[in-house]
């Protein structure tokens, strides 16, 4: 009787499984010298039947999960899940259960053991090793091994993967919990539930893997490229605006899950915004050449930071960490007020700057806070002007001399050195202004350098206008 379709499209996973330990022991010799006398451990221990009886015995070191507490505290021990979306109730709220059958597990445990999960994303004709296991396909279990009842125990260790580990729900002091009223009496403790939230890895990678692919996608560039050039496209054009990213796992994500180390700690968060105010007051800078000297400089919150830096440097603290942790937050403060004020500009349509009441705005201003204003069909020489990107070195030094006249009233001794350090700070690398230029440089596909120095000519220039 010839093989069923599905059989066939299983085979293969024996050369699978060869392949794979061939590169993970090849990657390993590679750092060993040819007399090394680890060598010969090392072939023997990748041999596919010890490497097979290790997994098994390591897997229950792992656990599969769609729904996990390492993302919400890193050092919270207690209970993972493993839900599929297809069993969840349905709701018409987005969710886990939207995902249907299409939906990436993600594991957690020992990052050592790691490798057993790689081993079981095996795919052969788009089938997975675990999933070929998990319906006892007859491919999967001979690659396992060639005695059916070794190869059945491996089976069982390698599949209970996906199984619950605790006997009961369990949380940590460092998870989150809270009491849910499931009941009419808000008084009557028994009316109430504990929940103990977890986090939704599996939704959180299909989001990701949205989000990447409208951002760096190859449809995708070639629609956004149609929309710049204002041609007509076949395709739909995908943005997400106003990206936050939360870093999950510092240094070290893997010791988070799988996906979040494949993500590089990297989880989206998409726009979450209040309401925006209309004030009564104009924001925008109008017959003005610079946002500091009126719009920027009047917001409330601008001149209770400043107020408030002033009265601490004319307390004369000492020279010393405290100090230079004290300043630095409330110029930070500076800084990140000033990362909301262009922010709310980049909600006014593309080209705004181009209006008469705002040619005496500087050049550097506009390119700051009218960016899409480069993506409009007659604007190549002001889209030039922006990927040269020698514009925020500018605004650094604007920044730092209009923060310089705010103190030197009662300040008089506040000078270059200070004017240097305020424009460090803007500067900084990791600091709020300049990850919110460059989430705007990736969303519309530019090169995410930043150059942080001018020129020498504009730096002295700039030196002696102090």
């Amino acid at each position: 009787m010839p093989d069923s379709p599905v059989t066939q499209n299983h085979r293969g996973f024996r050369a699978a499984i060869d392949a794979f330990l061939h590169d993970r022991l090849q990657a390993k010799l590679d750092k060993l010298s040819a007399a090394d006398l680890k060598r010969s451990q090392l072939i023997a221990e990748h041999q596919r039947g010890p490497w097979l009886e290790s997994a098994a015995q390591r897997v229950k070191q792992i656990q599969a999960v769609t729904h996990s507490l390492k993302p919400v505290h890193p050092d919270a021990r207690g209970t993972n899940l493993y839900v599929k979306p297809s069993e969840l109730p349905r709701l018409d709220e987005l969710g886990s259960h939207a995902l249907g059958e299409n939906f990436a597990t993600d594991v957690v445990g020992n990052a050592a053991a790691l490798d057993v999960c790689a081993l079981l994303k095996l795919e052969v004709g788009g089938c997975s090793l675990l999933r070929a296991l998990a319906t006892n396909d007859p491919d999967a279990l001979q690659a396992l091994s060639t005695d059916p009842i070794e190869a059945e125990t491996i089976r069982d260790a390698l599949v209970s993967l996906t199984a619950k580990r605790e006997d009961a729900a369990s949380s940590h002091v460092r998870a989150k919990q809270l009491y849910w009223l499931v009941g009419d009496d808000a008084n009557d403790d028994a009316q109430y539930h504990l929940l103990a939230p977890l986090y939704a890895t599996s939704l959180a990678q299909a989001v990701y893997d949205e989000i990447q692919d409208a951002r760096f996608g190859e449809k995708n560039k070639e629609a956004r490229q149609a929309r710049r050039d204002g041609i007509p496209h076949d395709a739909v054009y995908r943005e997400y605006r106003d990206l936050a990213i939360q870093k999950k796992g510092g240094t070290k994500p893997q010791n988070i899950s799988q996906l979040n180390s494949e993500r590089r700690g990297n989880n989206y968060l998409l726009a979450s915004l209040p309401p925006f105010w209309k004030s009564r007051r104009n924001p925008l800078p109008v017959n003005t050449k610079t946002i500091f000297e009126r719009t920027f400089g009047s917001r409330l919150s601008v001149r209770a930071t400043v107020r408030e830096l002033k009265t601490f440097l004319q307390s004369d603290p000492p020279q010393n960490v405290h100090t230079r942790e004290r300043r630095s937050g409330l110029v930070n403060r500076l800084v990140d007020e000033l990362v909301i004020y262009g922010g709310e500009l980049l909600h006014l349509p593309a080209g705004w700057t181009r209006e008469q009441a705002f040619d005496d705005l500087a050049d550097e201003e506009k390119l700051w806070l009218d960016p899409l204003r480069a993506e409009l069909p007659d604007e190549s020489a002001f889209a030039s002007r922006w990927q040269f990107m020698d514009w925020p070195a500018q605004i650094g030094e604007r920044f730092s001399k209009w923060l310089n006249g705010q103190l030197q009233d009662k300040l008089q001794d506040i000078g270059y050195a200070e004017s240097r350090e305020w424009r460090r700070i803007l500067m900084n690398d990791d600091g709020s202004w300049m990850q919110q230029l460059r989430q705007t440089r990736e969303r519309m596909d530019a090169t995410r350098h930043i150059p942080v120095r001018k020129t020498h000519d504009e730096l002295t220039a700039s030196q002696e206008g102090l």
